[in-house]
């Protein structure tokens, strides 16, 4: 069983999965995706960082989503350690329903388009590629997705 908890992204469980992210993003794409992560932002209202945690209480995954506008939220940092099946879908549904009872409409996100198995992911649990947006565009090796809530 996962269960998802809002945490703190400066805590050492949410740290020791941003850093475990970070490797495995410069292993896949060259660039281990800090410059646009920023765990103060996520003190903004309307901004949220969650832990997934497996049966023994153990941190396994993390997202954050924070607002883009008024109607879209970005979702930033999500990650498995895979050690447990279902992390990602856990994730997710936790966060489109807490945008949802937030305001939120739409939830945005980049990713590295030589990142197949997150873009897969993405697609599979209904988000759809859009445009490039804010400092990803005319960035080719982006991947933007949006998903309606």
């Amino acid at each position: 069983m996962i269960t998802i908890e809002s945490a703190d992204p400066l805590a050492p469980e949410s740290q020791r999965l941003i850093e475990q992210l970070s490797t495995e993003l410069a292993a896949i794409t060259g660039n281990n995706g800090k410059s646009h992560f920023n765990a103060e932002a996520l003190n903004e209202r309307r901004s949220i960082w969650v832990l997934a945690k497996d049966q023994q209480g153990r941190a396994v995954g993390c997202a954050s989503l924070r607002p883009l506008s008024h109607d879209i939220a970005e979702l930033k940092r999500m990650y498995s350690d895979r050690s447990v099946y279902g992390v990602g879908a856990a994730l997710l549904e936790h966060l489109q329903r807490w945008a949802v009872s937030v305001g939120f409409e739409e939830i945005q996100l980049s990713t590295r388009a030589i990142n197949t198995r997150a873009v897969d992911f993405y697609l599979k649990h209904g988000f759809k590629q859009i445009e490039n947006y804010g400092p990803y565009v005319g960035r080719t090796e982006s991947v933007c997705l949006s998903r309606t809530l």
